[in-house]
């Protein structure tokens, strides 16, 4: 089996077991306030040697906030990135998702959370934050991000922010200016679009900078799978709690899945794009999802300046051949983002060379993007290289946000909508109980007279 096919069978493995990342590290920290304006994210620069483990320093603490199996998996990466790396916090609205996921950190690496530092409730953030932590890893579902995040940058912490950072253009908004907070404190943002740290995908991208495929023109990004996991209501639980616990089908608290997972396949077309979309127009629909109120397919194309051009299509449908697919376009050849290159010839110019022997110390090992990610974050912590993607991230939710308004709305979305819009989705108050205006059925394209409306 090649070496690349192993890693991502294992990247996907990890996810599937619960057996991931957060991140560690604080006070510690101290200053990097004069290194904030020499990062350069266009990881093509970056230094092909990247680490595989953080280096040694002080214990870092990390606090998780969302215990489901991405919070739970990136505790589980944070560790492993390095020596002397903590979780001594962990926090979900949930009882029961909390002690599930103590079980599983337990059994996976020994980790073990004091019962006086395990939070529940709407307020658990609050009470992971304030524990003591160096760093915080937010995993919750997307709408909470947000204030989450902010509320860690205002506390003087670290963060590890998954993937949206945002479902609506309110939240984006406030990501703008928690992320210029951060970088006048100098705390440290990763963020979970894993491919910018994953060391195929950043040589790839390296060679098209370079200028291998000349001028980028176009691009054509796919990611097609089979229906999301859904969860059934249960009697007792009222509308607020059946769909925190179905989140991931309900637009207002994961942004559909456009935003809250065909953000990684986005995210490498505006890293190599670069810039934002002018405007946006697509469509979308439900052919088969029985849960929520979301779409469970869509097809937008996004058009940059000078004409360029990018369509992104995403479907989560059962019984559907799947795939995804990643090309860049240039003006001599064009590029498969992880890792291929080809002149107009279809003649193959460049290959990532996937070592053979899968052995950690070759030049050319891929580790694991989902502890890759939680390294960068520790190492610049330890050394004082200071680290932000968040900018990077907040447009590529917005790109992706744009993409859902156009499909929800059937209009023409331009960038600049999306920045002013005043679409706010979700309840007023965040409380037990029944929610209005959220029915369980998705948009009707065509009937909304502008992009702010419920669904946006």
């Amino acid at each position: 089996m090649k070496k690349k096919e192993q890693s991502r069978r294992q990247f996907i493995s990890t996810m599937a077991l619960g057996a991931m990342g957060t991140i560690g590290a604080g006070s510690v920290l101290a200053n990097n306030t004069a290194n904030t304006n020499n990062f350069n994210f266009l990881m093509s620069d970056r230094d092909l040697s990247m680490r595989i483990q953080a280096p040694d320093g002080p214990v870092l603490k990390a606090g998780v906030i969302g215990c489901g199996g991405r919070g739970t998996g990136a505790a589980i990466n944070f560790v492993d990135a390095g020596p002397n790396l903590e979780i001594t916090a962990i926090g979900d609205i949930f009882s029961d998702q909390l002690d599930k996921s103590r079980e599983t950190m337990k059994q996976a690496r020994g980790i073990e959370v004091a019962d006086e530092n395990c939070f529940t409730g709407f307020d658990n953030y609050k009470g992971v934050i304030d524990s003591g932590v160096d760093i915080v890893i937010i995993a919750s579902p997307p709408f909470f991000r947000p204030q989450q995040v902010k509320y860690a940058i205002d506390s003087g912490k670290h963060v590890f922010q998954e993937k949206p950072i945002a479902v609506d253009p309110y939240g984006a908004r406030i990501m703008d200016e928690v992320t210029q907070t951060a970088k006048e404190k100098g705390l440290c943002m990763v963020s979970g679009t894993i491919r910018r740290y994953q060391k195929d995908y950043i040589e790839t991208h390296r060679q098209v900078a370079n200028g291998l495929i000349g001028d980028v023109v176009s691009a054509n990004i796919i990611r097609n799978g089979g229906a999301l996991w859904w969860i059934e209501r249960k009697p007792e639980w009222d509308d607020m709690e059946y769909m925190i616990r179905n989140w991931g089908n309900f637009t207002w608290l994961s942004g559909d899945h456009i935003v809250e997972m065909f953000i990684h396949e986005v995210d490498v077309m505006s890293w190599y794009v670069g810039g934002q979309p002018e405007r946006a127009i697509g469509y979308g629909g439900r052919m088969q999802r029985i849960s929520g109120d979301q779409f469970d397919q869509f097809s937008i194309v996004y058009e940059y300046e000078n004409g360029r051009k990018a369509h992104c299509a995403t479907r989560q449908i059962n019984g559907c051949d799947n795939g995804r697919s990643q090309i860049i376009t240039g003006t001599k050849g064009y590029a498969d983002a992880d890792g291929k290159i080809y002149n107009f010839k279809d003649e193959l110019i460049w290959e990532y060379p996937y070592p053979d022997n899968d052995n950690p110390e070759d030049e050319w090992y891929v580790n694991n993007p989902l502890v890759q990610e939680h390294v960068e974050l520790v190492t610049a912590i330890r050394t004082g290289n200071y680290i932000n993607d968040s900018d990077e991230q907040v447009k590529s939710t917005r790109i992706t946000i744009m993409g859902r308004m156009a499909a929800y709305t059937g209009r023409d979305i331009t960038w600049d909508e999306v920045l002013n819009s005043d679409l706010r989705l979700g309840p007023d108050n965040l409380e037990f109980g029944p929610v209005a205006g959220i029915p369980e059925e998705p948009p009707t394209v065509g009937t909304a007279p502008s992009p702010v409306n419920r669904y946006g």
